[in-house]
């Protein structure tokens, strides 16, 4: 949680987000549709974060390539993952197959878990948040 810790500063709440995998179709459209909303969540108290297990580089290109604007962490440890239930491991066919559960959260400035959401679909996922949350 350390590794959030800043965050929790900036604003009364926190709404971090894990993701699979940078330039992923999917995960493009919530880091766009979280950016391209970033100032209606910043203006209600709200910051955003982005997780996933890719490098600090690959995130760096990630938000050069597809001009974004939140902030993302990297979580190659799969640490923050594990804390937040937002990694599956499952013995599919004798084979361990490992994976990020797309999940979102809302932090108080403590790091407290207000609000989860789990399994969600990226594409329509911002828009329901900021409905849920009554942002405006």
């Amino acid at each position: 949680m350390d590794t959030l810790t800043p965050y929790f500063k900036k604003y009364p709440q926190t709404i971090v987000y894990f993701y699979p995998k940078d330039n992923t179709p999917g995960c493009t459209i919530e880091a766009h549709d979280f950016s391209i909303y970033k100032n209606i969540f910043n203006k209600n108290g709200i910051g955003i974060v982005g997780i996933s297990k890719d490098s600090e580089k690959s995130h760096n290109n990630f938000i050069e390539k597809q001009c974004l604007t939140i902030d993302l962490v990297s979580d190659e440890d799969i640490s923050l993952h594990k804390k937040f239930w937002a990694w599956w491991e499952k013995n599919m066919y004798g084979k361990i197959v490992q994976w990020t559960i797309r999940s979102t959260f809302l932090l108080d400035q403590n790091g407290k878990v207000v609000k989860e959401w789990k399994n969600v679909k990226a594409a329509g996922h911002v828009e329901k948040l900021m409905k849920e949350l009554n942002l405006k």
